[in-house]
């Protein structure tokens, strides 16, 4: 499943600011079973927009980290919460249909 939420930084502060963050609470949440990773894009057009989306086996795999309350991840997120807004997009499952270029596969 996909865990996707929106990250408007705001005036005054940079993307790069808040990556820094995200990579340091990331790699905590990253210690979770079945979590299987993050990313976090630049919109095109907006540096100050990105999107973020972590990837985890299941929502319960990512119900029971967010259940743990680290007090680490907490500290990280709420350093930079004064100068980002986050809008959570949602959870999605994987995806069901997928269509690869010819020559791929979809293991």
């Amino acid at each position: 499943m996909k865990y996707i939420f929106e990250v408007t930084v705001k005036d005054g502060h940079s993307a790069e600011e808040y990556a820094d963050a995200w990579v340091r609470a990331s790699e905590l949440i990253q210690q979770a079973p079945g979590a299987r990773g993050t990313e976090l894009h630049r919109k095109i057009g907006e540096p100050n927009k990105l999107i973020a989306i972590a990837s985890w086996d299941s929502k319960v795999d990512r119900d029971a980290m967010d259940a743990r309350k680290d007090s680490r991840i907490a500290e990280i997120i709420k350093s930079a919460a004064p100068f980002v807004e986050i809008r959570p997009l949602g959870e999605f499952e994987d995806p069901e249909w997928v269509v690869l270029p010819p020559g791929q596969n979809s293991d």
